[in-house]
């Protein structure tokens, strides 16, 4: 029994750890969204993952990081009017997103070598933990990728290596938020839900909805039509399958992406909506049934925020609010799969 509950003890120290980490993860996609909002991502123009944590701090190093930042295309193309003062502008909030990145593999590395050390982890989990320290260092890696696509004559982030860079951040915090609830919630000896394959389902089309989204943001189609419901006067506008081959209108056309995002968000919303009526007349389990609330108020409130955005054309704080609602109803929508183990 003592050993049982030293085990359990362990667990949710680790599971906190996880959490804790998810949280700085949850922290770090708004404010990546805030920087590309900004237009701050390609304010530095170089790469140092282990020099990197301090910032110009004379006159002269804001000096040197700035000339460095003329050489862009970018300074080049669109921020030529800057000086030195409007560049620190931009520049700060890409610092800190790099910064917390760090930030964040010390709270994730120190944690681990000690729970490794005093023999926390389970064996069979061993792996699980060594994932995740690959999948981090290979998103710091697919960031500056990303930010190395605007470093060029065009300059754009690629919307495929943007997409690419959230999906991952994504990933990693789903799985993050997996492990840890696992932790938390052992699997109960009863079966599965019967509306659990339905919920893994709805999970996967918020993922894709998401992702569609990501194209939005990179292509910066958010701002081309900004009516609801219509598209201007439009419900199916022209020019959705103007690239070829008609794949590539969902990735590369502005038009077909809002378009396919809108399309996306509702049927999503629709679902969620239906799904929730099933759940309400279920037997579910007790954490069930508080998650299922909440994935119905959250997915409203997302589209409410989807909407908003829309009509007013974008604004900042609204499309960050949207960013992180949207990681927000995954979470949701994870636990409540969870739930239903």
């Amino acid at each position: 029994m003592n050993d049982l509950m030293l085990n359990r003890n362990r667990d949710r120290q680790v599971a906190t750890w996880l959490l804790i980490c998810c949280g700085l993860v949850f922290i770090m996609v708004v404010l990546g969204g805030v920087t590309r909002l900004t237009g701050s991502g390609l304010s530095m123009v170089d790469w140092r993952p282990l020099m990197g944590w301090l910032p110009p701090l004379t006159d002269a190093d804001w000096q040197r990081s700035f000339e460095m930042y003329q050489q862009s295309p970018e300074y080049q193309k669109v921020n030529s009017y800057m000086g030195v003062d409007e560049f620190k502008g931009i520049f700060w909030l890409e610092y800190l997103h790099r910064l917390l990145g760090r930030l964040i593999g010390l709270a994730f590395a120190l944690p681990f070598v000690y729970f490794l050390v005093r023999g926390y982890f389970h064996r069979r989990d061993w792996p699980k933990y060594l994932l995740m320290f690959v999948l981090g260092g290979l998103q710091g890696v697919l960031g500056w990728y990303m930010v190395k696509s605007g470093l060029v004559d065009d300059p754009r982030v690629s919307q495929y290596r943007l997409t690419a860079h959230l999906a991952a951040a994504f990933a990693i915090f789903s799985y993050m938020l997996w492990v840890a609830l696992s932790l938390l919630f052992p699997k109960a000896d009863t079966g599965p839900h019967r509306l659990r394959g339905r919920t893994i389902a709805l999970t996967g089309l918020i993922i894709v909805t998401i992702v569609s989204g990501g194209f939005v943001a990179g292509l910066k189609a958010g701002k081309i039509y900004n009516t609801f419901p219509k598209m201007n006067e439009f419900w199916v506008p022209p020019g959705l399958w103007t690239h070829e081959p008609w794949w590539r209108n969902f990735f590369d056309n502005m038009t077909t992406a809002q378009f396919d995002h809108r399309i996306l968000a509702l049927t999503t919303f629709a679902l969620i909506v239906a799904w929730w009526f099933q759940a309400r007349k279920a037997e579910l389990p007790p954490r069930a049934r508080p998650a299922a609330n909440a994935l119905l108020h959250t997915a409203g409130l997302q589209v409410v925020l989807g909407i908003s955005t829309l009509l007013l054309g974008v604004p900042i704080l609204l499309a960050a609010a949207h960013q992180a609602v949207a990681m927000l109803l995954l979470t949701v929508a994870l636990y409540l799969v969870h739930s239903l183990r």
